[in-house]
This record gives C-alpha cells, sequence and structure tokens, in this order.
C-alpha cells in the first residue's frame, strides 16, 4: 500500500495576494521540517490545484490517528516559531482534517490526486477502493475518516476564520491527468459518492504533486 501508518492529517488552503512564495519559502525552509521531527510523523506531501481551490492542498502520513492529538505535537502548534507567526495569518480557506486511515490501495506516490471531501464516510470502504484500484489509469485509492475533531490551539487562532473540516476524504492517485480524471468520474462520480454515503460530496479538486519529504529526509 502506498500511504504510510494508519493516520493522515489532511490539509487545504489558499493564500492571500502576494504572500504565495513567502509561504513556500516557509514551508520548504522550515514548516515541514518541524512537523517531521514529530514522533510519528513519517512523511509529508504537497499538492498545487490543476483544477479547483484552493490552490494548495498538502497532507501528513502519520503512524497512527493519536499522534495528531498527542503532547509533542501539541506543543508544536502552540508554541509557533517567528516564521510561522509572519507567515499563518495569511491563510485562507483552510480545511483541516485530523484522520483515520479506513482503507489504502495501490503502490507508489503519483503525480496527480483527485481529493473529495464527504460530508459523511462511505458505507463500503473495500468496494469503492477495490473498483477504483482495479481501473489501469489508477496507481493508488485512500480513503480517510475524520477521527476527531481538532482543539483551538496557539496557531489555529491565527487564522482569520475557523478551519473547516470533512467527515470522511477519497484520494485517488494516478501519473495521467487526463486518465485518472475519466476514471474518478466513472468510478467516483457524485451519484456514486451519494450512494456510498448518503450525501453529495462537499468539494472535489484535481491536484498535482508539488513536493514531497520523507521524516527520515528531514532536518532534525
Amino acid at each position: 500500500m502506498s500511504l504510510r501508518g494508519g493516520g493522515l492529517l489532511a490539509i487545504w488552503n489558499g493564500m492571500e495576494p502576494g504572500w504565495t512564495e513567502p509561504f513556500l519559502r516557509w514551508h520548504v525552509g522550515e514548516h515541514l521540517h518541524e512537523r517531521l521531527s514529530v514522533p510519528g510523523f513519517l512523511r509529508a506531501r504537497r499538492y498545487c490545484a490543476v483544477e479547483g481551490a484552493p490552490e494548495w492542498f498538502n497532507y501528513y502520513e502519520v503512524e497512527g490517528p493519536e499522534v495528531l492529538s498527542s503532547a509533542p505535537y501539541l506543543e508544536r502548534l502552540n508554541d509557533p516559531s517567528p516564521w510561522t507567526q509572519e507567515v499563518v495569518p495569511h491563510f485562507t480557506h483552510v480545511s483541516r482534517t485530523l484522520c483515520e486511515v479506513t482503507g489504502t490501495r495501490g503502490h507508489g506516490v503519483a503525480g496527480f490526486v483527485w481529493a473529495i471531501r464527504l460530508a459523511a464516510p462511505v458505507a463500503d470502504t473495500a468496494a469503492l477502493l477495490d473498483a477504483l484500484a482495479d481501473s489501469p489509469d489508477v496507481s493508488a485509492a485512500h480513503l480517510v475518516t475524520r477521527h476527531t475533531e481538532a482543539t483551538g490551539t496557539s496557531e489555529s487562532k491565527m487564522r482569520a476564520a475557523p478551519d473547516e473540516s470533512s467527515a470522511a476524504i477519497l484520494l485517488v492517485e494516478g501519473p495521467f491527468a487526463e486518465t485518472l480524471t475519466a476514471a474518478t468520474r466513472d468510478l467516483a462520480s457524485d451519484a456514486a459518492l451519494t450512494a456510498a454515503t448518503g450525501a453529495a460530496p462537499t468539494h472535489r479538486g484535481l491536484y498535482q504533486l508539488d513536493y514531497v519529504l520523507d521524516a527520515a529526509d528531514a532536518k532534525q
């Protein structure tokens, strides 16, 4: 399987005009390394929007969902660095969900992902993921479900609006945007996901892989 661990932190965000470059410099220069120094954090991925908004989607693979409420992680969130205090207030349209991995299929890390936010958990996880993984145009498919609501922290209070979150998230990866899109629209259409969850998806976007960092390669 291509997801590491049993937990995942999924984050979408935009940036105020003029803050994209400072965001990227901070994200690569400090933030990802800081997060991956927390025990239990395994790998970080950042994606840029090809279709849909907000512009950035990034997630952290962690050993288990309990890592996301652990004392070392909360300590980071409640003691933001000066650079973090400079950048985070300029985030927009933030969605942040603390997740448990309920199913994952496939191998590797592909160049594109359809990230679909769901209003309710999927009733039959195996059937949906098996169908997606059987497609020759899908390299991996993952379903994660909200494990717990995020608590307010010093970092979250710097953002202008409260963070959104999702009941569940479907991630469908592939190497080619066009064929991945066709497969996802066929096998994970709004109608199919409404039938699987009882509610229409709340958001979907196609994102291209922009940066990957493993904990073993992060600055300690």
